[in-house]
């Protein structure tokens, strides 16, 4: 029974059929439009925002390493060159302008791999050749132990600027070299050490 009209209980019926009126069409408009809105695409890169993707994926480009060589003697243009990493000697030759006429490379290893800083010297023997294969025969002066420089006796065989500031601070703790053995006696000298400096120094 709904009730006399204008009665409370029938107001509530009327206002509850209204309610589900207005869900039934709500959800009509929902099943109409597809269930519910659609995704909305992100709009395309310009042309100026697309990166390629070869051009993402390709790697920096490393600079070429450089090689800087002296080739001394009988070429063109002596001096220094600038030659690729990986070049060989023949590669510094041309890049010195070539041999000149008349220079002997028999002895010359044109393959061989450059290392940066390196000389390379063509129909002449290396600045640090024996002197007696230089030509005047003259033996080559020994370095005198108590009044070299710390700088002299750097250019000994296998003494660099440590050890040669060993050698001076035991000279000045010792009062001098009595022998050449006692070189022995200086830290970081060994046997094989002292066997290529023996005949290279002397104590005067």
């Amino acid at each position: 029974m709904m009730g006399p009209p204008g009665s409370p209980r029938r107001r509530r019926l009327t206002i509850s059929f209204a309610l589900l009126g207005v869900v039934a069409a709500i959800l009509a408009t929902v099943v109409l439009a597809g269930g519910k809105p659609g995704k909305e695409s992100p709009p395309p890169l310009s042309p100026a925002g697309r990166v390629p993707a070869a051009a993402a994926l390709a790697p920096s480009p490393r600079p070429v390493e450089r090689l800087v060589v002296s080739v001394i003697g009988k070429v063109t243009s002596p001096g220094l060159v600038t030659v690729p990493a990986g070049s060989r000697v023949a590669d510094a030759l041309a890049a010195a302008g070539g041999a000149a006429p008349g220079a002997d490379l028999q002895g010359l290893n044109l393959a061989r791999r450059l290392s940066d800083g390196e000389q390379v010297a063509v129909g002449v023997p290396m600045p640090d050749a024996d002197v007696a294969q230089s030509g005047n025969g003259a033996a080559p002066a020994k370095v005198d132990l108590n009044t070299a420089s710390p700088d002299q006796l750097d250019t000994l065989p296998g003494v660099g600027e440590v050890t040669a500031k060993r050698i001076v601070d035991w000279r000045a703790q010792h009062g001098r070299f009595s022998t050449v053995e006692q070189l022995r006696d200086v830290d970081g000298i060994g046997e094989s050490k002292f066997a290529r400096l023996r005949e290279q120094v002397t104590v005067g």
